[in-house]
């Protein structure tokens, strides 16, 4: 999986680099999430602006980074979801549980 990652202070910028976030490699960004959050981070933005298709595994390493982010008082926001991807948060009511930006400037200026 191509995962850009880039610190702006404390917070961690992941920039996943795929069309696809499925079973094929939603581990890696669940590890990748874990370590972050095990390493002491404080906030992540995963932006998915060039993610075009997710399913149930994607779904699944994001809310796995949520709540390790929840269990050490952390925050994990998500930035730039496609039309298709913003559905599945919606069909999945995710949306309610995710703070969820346009951009990654504006979720990096939510902190």
């Amino acid at each position: 999986m191509n995962i850009k990652q880039e610190e702006q202070g404390a917070i961690v910028l992941l920039q996943v680099k795929e069309e696809r976030l499925d079973a094929h490699n939603a581990d890696e960004l669940k590890q990748t999430l874990n370590n972050l959050f095990g390493a002491g981070k404080s906030g992540v933005v995963v932006d998915l602006k060039e993610v075009r298709f997710i399913d149930s595994s994607g779904l699944g390493a994001l809310v796995s980074g949520f709540k390790n982010a929840s269990a050490r008082q952390a925050d994990l926001k998500l930035s730039g979801l496609q039309s298709q991807v913003k559905s599945m948060f919606e069909l999945t009511r995710l949306h309610r549980v995710f703070e969820i930006y346009t951009t990654m400037d504006d979720a990096l200026a939510s902190f």
